[in-house]
């Protein structure tokens, strides 16, 4: 009998296979291929928890982020609250300040006139005296001023008595 190539070929694959067989090559492609299987398996977990941890931080910041909206949203409305406060009390302020101007200068503006006034009655009195004086110096004789003279003087003790 003689031996080709193919019984040859055929030899070295059953002993090929019985090798496997023997080394017991099918089980441990099992055993890695459920191991890879249960690490990816893990894996998925994993990512799911990620994931999850991830729409719940999502979640927490978009909260975050309302509320940080709403706070901006009342400290301007508070501040525009403020703003408006203070105009409004510095107008009145003003306002006051004008008011209290006028008075003051209408009082010096009285003032004035009761000292003009006053004015032109004493230099009204001076010359109606004057006048008088120079009249009666004119309508007077020197007796007339001694009888004058000595009334006054009488009156004046009289007061001081």
């Amino acid at each position: 009998m003689e031996y080709d190539a193919t019984f040859f070929a055929f030899v070295g694959l059953v002993i090929f296979l019985a090798l496997v067989a023997y080394l017991k090559v099918p089980g441990m492609m099992a055993k890695s291929l459920d191991e890879r299987a249960e690490n990816i398996r893990e894996e998925l977990a994993e990512a799911k928890r990620l994931r999850e941890e991830a729409q719940a931080l999502l979640a927490d910041y978009q909260k975050k982020s309302k509320e940080a909206e709403a706070e901006a949203a009342a400290i301007v409305a508070v501040a525009q609250r403020e703003a408006a406060a203070l105009a409004a009390d510095a107008k009145a302020k003003t306002e006051e300040f004008v008011a209290r101007r006028n008075a003051i200068s209408e009082q010096k503006i009285k003032q004035a006139e009761t000292d003009a006034v006053n004015a032109v009655r004493a230099a009204a009195v001076d010359l109606a005296t004057a006048a008088a004086q120079t009249v009666l110096a004119k309508q007077s004789d020197a007796d007339l001023q001694a009888r004058l003279f000595k009334a006054g003087v009488s009156d004046v003790k009289t007061r001081l008595n």
